[in-house]
Parts: structure tokens; C-alpha cells; sequence
């Protein structure tokens, strides 16, 4: 769980947008996401999105669904960035594009439907940076589904009630508040599908997380970033000859052992980077690499800048306030679409 933890942490938040629908039937709306802007800063990918119904209930449908998943008040849903999905009153209600119905005026509150039987839906979309989409595309699973009477809810429901009051009511502080709960609210969605047992839990790097095996690996390499590890090394902690072990590490993982190793240690020296002074030597060696010219190198190929331009960037961000990173609800829903 600790590297599991690790992970989690390594996600960085940097806006959030949030809105409330007010439906009534029949009504219907779609995101359809997989856009581009410009050069990619702003797309469709590092969105986010999050629902709460409030009151009433809809339909969910999207790419990879068998079938339309009905939701009632109080039921929570995350989707992955680059999601495409559709709420309705009904299976068969058409729909539009979420960005077609939101205000242009700056209101957060999206009113839509032919004046039927009500539904509301309170709405976050989460913006990451652009360090955070590997680590997030292979813990995070297409949907997550939350039960209003699963134990776990309470929780999502609370911060989320915290999260559209505060952003609602803005006070002295209201950023970084907003801030650290759309955090809290991201990690509370994995946890409740972690402690869901849900079937996706068992593919791709969360599976390898629980291996009595491969756990192992990634455990040590989590805890002891700055160590040399070799494949002989790992694999010997595992009690595995080399070669199981390697092809064992690509197929739960999805990549060689040394190559996750490289990429989390990118990930990690990002996070020094935007939240330290460490000079980059410094920050290479925390990583496990005595060469800053290594480090660099194998940083720009990673993350396609080289670490002074990435903490120059993030510098420059942070002191206009990531105005930057945060559309309103209407120019983010224009980016996805």
C-alpha cells in the first residue's frame, strides 16, 4: 500500500473547474473529448471529469459499456481523461455537447431539459499536469461507479458538497482549499474502487501492486528510489530467476522493470522540481543518478523538456497563479470539444 500511496501522491491537480446541472426531462448530454489545441497544453487528455447526483436520476452510457448504467441520488461517478460518455433522462434521449448548453457569462450552473421530471448533478472537472498522465492512465480504470450506499460514498459525498460550497463561496484562502479537496475527492474515488474488489482492479499496475511477487519489486523500488537496482537485484528480492522475472514485470506492468524504474524516477524528480530548491545535481542524486548531464538527458527524453526548462516553466505559472491552468467551465468545455 505504500507504493500504491506513492503513486497517488505523484498526481498533481493543477485547476479545477466546477459546475451544476439543473436537468429536466427529456434532456441529454455528451462529452466526447479526444481534442487537441493548439500545442496540446489544453486537451481534452488531462481532463478529469466527476458527477454526483444530487437529486433525481440519469443514464449513464459510454465507450466500453455493454450497457446504459443506471444512477440514482447520492451515486458517484470518475471518468479517465480523454473519456467519452453521455448522461440522459432515458436510454433513448439524444444528445448534446456538454459545451453547446454552458453559459458564457461565467455561471457554473447549466440549466437544460424540456421541463419534466428534474435531475441534478454536481460536476468537477480536474485538470492535471502533464507529468501525471502516465502513473494516472495505469492506476486509473476508464469509470469508476460509487453506490450511495456503499460505505465509501459518504466520504466522496462530503468533500464534494465541500467542494462546490467553497467553490460557490469564494473566501480569503478559497484557492488552495479548493485545491487540496479536489485532491482528497481524487484520491477518495481510487480508494472506494480499490475497496470496491471491482474486476479492474485486477489488470494493469494496481494487479502488479498486490502480486505476492512483483510486489515486491515495485515496493523496493518505490521505498528506495536511489538505489542501483539491476534486474538481477529485483529479481532476486522476488526469490524469481532473471528472466521470469522480467517477462513477468512487462506483462502485469506493461513495460520492462528498469524502464518503470526510469519513468518513476522522472515522475518524482518533477515533483522536487516544482516543490523544492534543490539545485538539479541535487535533485538527480535523490533520484539515483551521479551525473546531472545523465539526468538530464534521460529527463528531456521522458518528460520532452530538460529539468531547468520544466521548473522554469512551473515558475513562471506559479507566479501568475496558474491563471495559465484554469479555463472557465465554458472555455474548458470548448478545449474538449
Amino acid at each position: 500500500m505504500d507504493a500504491v500511496a506513492d503513486v497517488f501522491q505523484s498526481m498533481h491537480i493543477v485547476s479545477v473547474i466546477q459546475a451544476r446541472l439543473e436537468a429536466s426531462a427529456p434532456w441529454g448530454l455528451k462529452r466526447e473529448g479526444n481534442a487537441k489545441v493548439g500545442n496540446g497544453r489544453h486537451s481534452a487528455t488531462r481532463f478529469a471529469h466527476f458527477g454526483m447526483l444530487t437529486n433525481g436520476s440519469c443514464w449513464l452510457t459510454a465507450d466500453g459499456l455493454p450497457d446504459p448504467i443506471p444512477l440514482s441520488a447520492g451515486d458517484c461517478f470518475l471518468f479517465a481523461p480523454d473519456s467519452r460518455y453521455t448522461v440522459r433522462d432515458n436510454p433513448r434521449t439524444g444528445a448534446q455537447n456538454f459545451c453547446s448548453v454552458a453559459s458564457e457569462n461565467g455561471s457554473q450552473v447549466i440549466k437544460y431539459g424540456g421541463g419534466g421530471a428534474p435531475t441534478t448533478i454536481l460536476f468537477g472537472w480536474f485538470k492535471f499536469c502533464a507529468t501525471s498522465l502516465k502513473p494516472l492512465g495505469r492506476v486509473l480504470p476508464p469509470l469508476i461507479v460509487a453506490r450511495s450506499d456503499e460505505p465509501q460514498t459518504l466520504a466522496l459525498r462530503a468533500t464534494m458538497t465541500m467542494l462546490a460550497s467553497e467553490m460557490a463561496n469564494p473566501a480569503p484562502g478559497s484557492g488552495l482549499v479548493v485545491q487540496r479537496l479536489a485532491d482528497i475527492l481524487f484520491v477518495q474515488c481510487l480508494r472506494a474502487h480499490l475497496e470496491s474488489r471491482s474486476g479492474a482492479c485486477n489488470k494493469g499496475l494496481l494487479r502488479a501492486f498486490f502480486d505476492p511477487k512483483i510486489g515486491v519489486a515495485l515496493k523496493m523500488m518505490h521505498q528506495k528510489l536511489d538505489a542501483a537496482w539491476t534486474v538481477e537485484k529485483l529479481a532476486s528480492a522476488c526469490g524469481m530467476s532473471r528472466s521470469a522475472f522480467a517477462v513477468r514485470f512487462k506483462e502485469m506492468v506493461g513495460e520492462t522493470p528498469l524502464d518503470y524504474l526510469t519513468t518513476w524516477r522522472m515522475q518524482k524528480a518533477a515533483t522536487l522540481l516544482q516543490k523544492s530548491d534543490n539545485k538539479v545535481v541535487e535533485v538527480a542524486r535523490s533520484v539515483g543518478y551521479d551525473s546531472d548531464a545523465t539526468f538530464s538527458k534521460a529527463f528531456k527524453r521522458i518528460v520532452h523538456v530538460t529539468p531547468s526548462e520544466f521548473r522554469r516553466g512551473f515558475l513562471i505559472l506559479r507566479t501568475h497563479g496558474f491563471t495559465p491552468s484554469q479555463p472557465d467551465l465554458h472555455t474548458a468545455l470548448n478545449l474538449e470539444e
